[in-house]
């Protein structure tokens, strides 16, 4: 037996997106209200995730917002011969608004605006309760992180531009790079590339995922959706389109033919698999994949 074409497009369908907008601008308007100690920061207030990507399914529920402070950022310039590094440090001061002080100003902003109970500080996020009209929120107060690649003057630099913050239990330093992601995913979802496939299959994965968790296929913890889209980004173009049969055939197929050792994140600034908190199990990639055949066997 095989899934029908008509369950894989099912399944690729985008899941509701208004609520999600809703609770987006519902955040933001408060972080920015003129009362805020944030309204006057130089302040990036987006989303990002399965609703920012539009790869979101029925049944996704958290928003992730990132709140980027740009007055202040971290840098890694390891990567500048030492008279580049030289003049950064010439051109730069130490911040005087830290991390520390960003984080407890969206904090304290958040509970004044919604009420100290609906707020909860969390270890990567301020977790902000569900309401009437408005879904669960994960809120991650960051700082732009600037990986640099050049540096002569503050007019002639390049840098790759992240986020970067520090959980609450450990100190443990975090870096992401959630507009790359997005970048990277429109392009690869664009005409010249697949065509429109690559996010709707995303989808198709997801919802397979789900199935495989219920039919006892796959364990719960086993694929979380963000290391899903990676590895489906690293699977070449020509492998998506034609029917979500073939598209499911033929991604399953390379995955299985291809070591992933070297996979990157749609980011593409880093691994995806690895021994950080923030990378993903090859153990676990394989169990997926091979989850993906037996659902499609057993159908």
């Amino acid at each position: 037996m095989a899934i029908p074409e008509s369950q894989l497009e099912t399944w690729s369908h985008q899941g509701a997106t208004v609520t999600a907008k809703s609770t987006h601008e519902t955040i933001r308007r408060e972080l920015e209200h003129q009362d805020s100690p944030l309204a006057s920061k130089d302040v990036d207030i987006y989303l990002q995730g399965s609703y920012r990507n539009s790869t979101n399914i029925r049944g996704d529920s958290d928003v992730d917002i990132v709140v980027q402070l740009n007055g202040s950022f971290w840098r890694d310039i390891s990567r500048l011969p030492s008279d580049q590094q030289a003049l950064y440090r010439d051109a730069y001061s130490d911040a005087t608004y830290h991390w520390a002080d960003f984080r407890q100003d969206v904090l304290d902003t958040l509970r004044e605006r919604f009420g100290y109970h609906q707020i909860v500080s969390g270890n990567k996020s301020i977790k902000v309760s569900a309401d009437s009209g408005r879904l669960a929120a994960d809120v991650v107060p960051c700082l732009q992180f600037r990986s640099y690649r050049r540096f002569f003057s503050l007019s002639d630099q390049s840098y790759v531009e992240g986020i970067k913050f520090l959980t609450q239990n450990e100190g443990r330093e975090v870096i992401n790079f959630p507009k790359l992601h997005y970048e990277n995913g429109a392009c690869k979802n664009s005409a010249d590339n697949t065509n429109g496939w690559y996010k709707p299959f995303i989808r198709v994965c997801k919802n397979a995922r789900n199935a495989m968790i219920s039919e006892r296929i796959l364990h719960s913890q086993c694929a979380p959706s963000y290391f899903v889209e990676c590895l489906l980004y690293n699977v070449p173009d020509n492998c998506f389109g034609g029917s979500f049969e073939d598209t499911y055939c033929d991604v399953v197929r390379w995955l299985q033919d291809n070591p992933p050792d070297s996979f990157v994140c749609q980011n593409e600034q880093t691994y995806l698999f690895g021994n950080e908190p923030e990378q993903w199990s090859l153990d676990y990639a394989r169990a997926f994949v091979e989850g993906m055949i037996t659902l499609w066997n057993q159908w």
